[in-house]
């Protein structure tokens, strides 16, 4: 047997082995649950990092610095736009939100998987400044459905949350821009987890996985959560 000639086969036909961290956009509606199927995943045992986004709005009652979002001054925002750090920022309901850099570089150097949840025009910015990156749109199987999460959260208004149920019927029109659909049930977090857990292996073992390389800082006037 030619020894040459089978060591060359192997090093054509095998798998690299080496670390291929996956970039994850999920988005949906506000009120649908990203984070609670985040929380999920976690339960699951998957590891990964979930994407801290940084902004200038004062923090609710239940929300922790560093974990639900980097609460930063206007003066400490301005100097990451200058010094672009971030990857995108937008101006929300009157106050900045950016993401960080290094919430998505530091992960990938280590080889861990990266999620991220932003909106829904977010996420079309966010893949095109991500090629690679696997686009997931997380929805309820009903309106009435997402509704009544929306009370559930007691933080908004009647008013607002009708204002957020026509906003989402806008973002519905999105879906066929992302690649893949995972519909979070009531009551059924791990399902909805565990499909996450699925794309996430899936798009790993793609022929055509592309690690996501960081572009430039942009502006980007959109309505995020």
């Amino acid at each position: 047997m030619d020894t040459t000639y089978s060591h060359q086969r192997t090093d054509h036909f095998g798998v690299p082995d080496e670390p291929r961290p996956v970039v994850m956009i999920l988005s949906g509606p506000s009120g649908v649950g990203k984070d609670s199927a985040l929380d999920a995943l976690e339960k699951l045992g998957v590891t990964f990092h979930r994407v801290v986004t940084a902004t200038t709005r004062p923090p609710r009652p239940d929300e922790v610095n560093g974990v639900d979002y980097h609460f930063v001054s206007m003066k400490r925002f301005a100097e990451m736009i200058e010094n672009d750090e971030l990857i995108e920022y937008a101006i929300v309901y009157g106050d900045y939100k950016g993401v960080p850099k290094s919430e998505i570089i530091e992960p990938l150097k280590s080889g861990v998987d990266v999620i991220m949840r932003v909106d829904v025009q977010g996420a079309e910015t966010m893949s095109k400044k991500l090629p690679g990156a696997v686009t997931v749109f997380l929805t309820t199987s009903s309106e009435e459905e997402l509704i009544e999460r929306l009370r559930e959260r007691k933080t908004d208004s009647e008013e607002q949350i009708a204002i957020r149920i026509a906003h989402a019927r806008k973002e519905l029109e999105e879906l066929p821009k992302f690649q893949y659909a995972v519909v979070n049930r009531h009551d059924k977090l791990e399902e909805t987890a565990r499909v996450l857990w699925a794309i996430l292996t899936a798009t790993r073992a793609r022929t055509d996985y592309k690690r996501v390389e960081i572009e430039p800082a942009e502006v980007l006037s959109s309505v995020m959560e």
